[in-house]
Formats: C-alpha cells, structure tokens, sequence
C-alpha cells in the first residue's frame, strides 16, 4: 500500500508552495519584533485558526480516531477534556494575556523575571525547552510512520525529510510564516478530515448504519462513574477540572501559544482569538473524534481490516488506521489531499514549536541570562541559527517517543501534564500574590513537577489529567509558604493582577463581559451535548 505518483506531485507542490510563501512573507523582515511577533500587525482570525491548527497536529488526527475506536478504556470520552476549554479562555481572557500585551514582552518567561528574578525566568524557560522539544518529537514520530508506511522510505529518512522542510519554512518567514501556513494548513485539514468521514459513512452503508454498527459502549461521551483514581483515566471530574488547569497553562504560560496571542495588533485581538478558539474548538474536535466512529464501524463491519495495520511491538498500530484506510478507498489524487492534511497537521505544530524555542532561547538565555548584546541584524540571524537548531533537536526526539502508550494523543497529553500545573502555579503566585518570591516558585514548581513523576512511575492509579490540578496546587500552596523564608521582592505590585485591574480600562476599545456569557453558555451547552450522547 503505497503513494501513487500523482499523490506525490500533489504532495510536492504543496511543500514547495510553504516555501515559497515563506519566502514572500519574510519581505521587510528587519528584527525580532518581525521574526517572533509578525510586526505585531495580525488580526483575531488567523491567529485563532493558526492556533487550532497547531492544537488539531498529527496526534490528533491519528491519535484521536485510534482512540476512540481502539483503546482500551476509549471512545467518545475524550470529548471530556474539552469541556473546559470555554471556561479557560475566560481566565485567560481576564488575567493573563492583557498583562502580558501590557509589559510589552516576547517571551512569556520575561514576565516571571519583572516579577521574581532571572533564575526563575531561566528555570521556566529551560523547563519549557525541554518538555515542548521532547513533546513535539511524539508529533514529528506520529507522521513519520504514516510517511515510511505509506511511502516505503525508512522512518529515519521521513524524519529527516519533515523536520528539513518545516526547518526552511520557518527559518525563512519567522512567525508570519507560522501563522499564514497555519491557516492554508488548517483548511486542507479539515477538508481531508471531512471527506474521509463522508467516504467512511459511504461505506459502511450510511449514517445510521455507522452508528449501529459502532460499538455502544464507546459513543458514551461521559463518565460519572469513576473520580480518577481508581485506575480509569477518562473520568469526567479529572478531564474537566484537570482540563481547565491545563489549558489555562497552555494558552497563557506555554511561548509556542502565548508567541502567536501576543502577534496580534491589540490586546482586543488578543482576546477575541482566545474567544474564537473557546466557540470554535469544539466543533473541530468532535469532527476528528467523529472520525473515529466511522473507522470503528467500518473495522466492525471489515474486520480484517487490522490485518493491514503493520504491527508495532507485537500489536497492530492503530494509529496508522486513519491514512490506511484513505490508501485504500480514495481514488488517485485524493489520497495525495489527505496526505497533504497529515503533512499539514504536523508542520503546524512543529513550526510553532521551533519559533518559540528558538525566542525562549535568544530572549531567556542569551539575552537575559548571559547578557548578550546583539544589533537587529545579528539577533535576526542568531534566531533563524536558533530555529534551525531547535528543528533538528525536535526531530532528533522522534526516535525516542513511540512506546509511552499506544495512542499517541495520550501521550502528547501525558508529557504535557507533567508540567504544565506546576508551571501555571509559578505564574499564578506572580499575578495574585505578592508574597510570594523566586525562592518559592522554583521551590513549588520542583515539588509539583516531582509529584507528578512520582505519580506516573509509581502511583498509575491516579488519572494523568488530575496531574495538572495537583502539581498547580502543590506548587501554589508550597511557594507562598516558603516565600515567608526570605524578603518579598520590592516594588512588584505593578506585575500582579490587583494593579493591572485598576490601570487597564484604557487597553480596551470592547466590553468583554458579554462574550464571557457567550463563553460560559457555549461551555454549558457543550457540556449538555456531551451528556446527551
């Protein structure tokens, strides 16, 4: 089962139209404020469909599907985890993004120093370099077995060949680059999302027959039966609570999101792409977990199905159930659209990654930390430097992340709940403390992060998306305490919410609070909708 010719060109002419919009897109690009913040001239749309674009990467469209269809202990549950997601755009919408667009920042670390000190903006920012590389490798391994399945190269050449690609791109345009890509990327996902749902549903004899023929216990979108640790993973009370502490860390405390929010051309851009991502979220999400239901009632109705999946460990790889089913059913040319959409699904979150790395690393690390002093021209190469470098480190991670569960969207999820509580517990002792001190943070962001080591290794009973409402408690709880060990730092109120709040009126031209309405009856209702499945 390979790539006809056809599909290839087509596949081709796509990577080769990334470059060279890249390259039309780096026109004027003279400083960082270009390469890192687009010149700060992007509108609320294409930031919000960029930033889905990355949220909606290889994992989840291969992942996803896998999941819902094949796992143990799957289905439509993971729909929970989303429920949240209104919820924390309002948080974000309120305390977050507004103060950052107010400091004037590039990196969302430069914060932490204004508020604590630069040990605590170096430990975050290394924190942050770490876990994203090594996370985007499950991205970058996901397409790279559906590229040496579907293609015949060894999985070390697609490695090599998608990180190249993204690498140039990226390199080339900086941030605008990222975000326009994100956009036409999001689109040909989307598109290819939908017409395998269409020819699924085709095949298995039509919508209700899909339905019948999926297993009932798996369209289940709810589970209230279990709190989480007992050993059950997907309960509702951890994927909804664990999920508002999540997204609250990775929309407002992780640089590869926190980059493109602070790209907008005002703090009401900034918040209307958080609003848009809160609506429209949803409905894409449920669209690939759709997916799902139409592979699983089509592997029920063709069992021997699996026996094309290759086998991975001794076991059929799932996650290869999607692009194999496409080979399969799509005629010429069409094959060649959805492998486009992988493509597009993973370069989305890789190049996103790589320009955030490499803006963590100049404006944490060189800058900050070791005191460099660059001119615009040479902080302009030293960044691309910068980008190439993380490119090749997050490829390199590939190689490494293909047995921590057997869909790959858990573990993308996993990696992520090690730290994202703790590190959003650093950041909330900053915005509505004042106590609180660098001591403290790096102190509770240690425990947190420890914690939830030690529950991974040894305590598996608890649900991994409790993780991110444990670590951020420990690490909240624990810092201020040890804060009271040395001198609170002076002169920070302006760096806390409580001071933000009483000067920021004049950074809004629109009245946010009828959209938070819109946001908290947008969460009820989707919650309703789950519940109803």
């Amino acid at each position: 089962m390979q790539l006809h010719n056809f599909d290839w060109v087509i596949i081709i002419a796509y990577l080769i139209g990334m470059i060279g919009l890249s390259i039309y897109l780096s026109r004027g690009q003279k400083n960082k404020d270009d390469y890192y913040l687009g010149g700060n001239d992007t509108g609320a749309w294409p930031i919000a469909i960029s930033t889905m674009a990355t949220q909606c990467s290889t994992n989840s469209l291969l992942g996803a599907p896998a999941f819902v269809a094949f796992s143990v202990g799957g289905g439509m549950l993971w729909l929970q985890y989303e429920l949240a997601v209104p919820f924390a755009m309002i948080f974000l919408m309120i305390f977050l993004l507004p103060l950052y667009r107010k400091l004037g920042i590039i990196s969302v670390y430069a914060y932490l120093e204004k508020r604590f000190d630069k040990n605590t903006r170096l430990t975050l920012s290394l924190l942050f370099q770490f876990i994203r590389a090594f996370a985007t490798g499950v991205t970058v391994y996901g397409i790279s077995i559906v590229i040496s399945y579907c293609t015949g190269i060894s999985f070390t050449m697609a490695v090599v060949l998608l990180g190249i690609i993204t690498i140039i791109y990226d390199c080339i345009g900086g941030m605008k680059a990222v975000i326009y890509s994100d956009v036409i990327q999001m689109i040909v996902l989307y598109a290819a999302i939908f017409m395998t749902i269409i020819i699924a549903i085709s095949i298995c004899g039509g919508f209700n027959e899909t339905i019948n023929a999926f297993d009932s216990t798996r369209l289940r979108a709810v589970n209230i039966d279990s709190h989480g640790f007992d050993g059950n993973p997907f309960a509702f009370l951890p994927m909804l609570l664990g999920g508002f502490f999540l997204y609250i860390s990775y929309y407002g405390c992780d640089q590869s999101q926190v980059q493109r929010e602070l790209s907008t051309k005002s703090v009401d851009d900034t918040n209307m792409a958080l609003f848009l991502n809160g609506i429209l979220r949803f409905p894409l999400v449920i669209t690939y977990c759709f997916l799902g239901v139409c592979i699983g009632a089509y592997v029920t109705k063709n069992p021997d199905f699996i026996n094309l999946l290759p086998l991975e460990n001794g076991k059929p790889n799932y996650n290869l159930s999607v692009p194999i089913f496409v080979i399969k059913y799509f005629p010429i040319g069409a094959v060649g659209l959805v492998m486009v959409g992988l493509f597009s699904a993973a370069m989305s979150s890789l190049d996103s990654t790589i320009n955030s790395l490499s803006a963590t690393t100049m404006q944490d690390v060189f800058k900050s930390f070791l005191g460099k002093k660059f001119n615009d021209k040479q902080e302009l190469f030293w960044s691309k430097a910068l980008t190439v470098f993380w490119g090749v480190v997050c490829t390199f991670f590939a190689f490494y992340v293909g047995d921590i569960s057997d869909s790959i969207i858990v573990s993308m999820n996993k990696i992520g709940s090690l730290a994202n509580g703790p590190i959003l517990g650093v950041f909330l002792l900053g915005i509505l403390t004042t106590r609180a001190n660098g001591l403290g943070a790096i102190s509770g962001l240690i425990t947190g992060f420890i914690t939830n080591a030690i529950f991974w290794i040894y305590i598996p009973s608890v649900s991994w998306p409790w993780w991110n409402l444990i670590g951020c408690f420990i690490c909240l709880v624990l810092g201020y305490l040890i804060s009271f060990a040395a001198k609170p730092n002076e002169n920070i109120e302006e760096f806390t919410y409580k001071h933000f709040k009483g000067h920021s009126q004049d950074d809004f031209k629109i009245d946010w609070k009828k959209y938070y309405y819109i946001l908290v009856a947008w969460g009820l209702c989707i919650t309703g909708i789950c519940f109803a499945l």
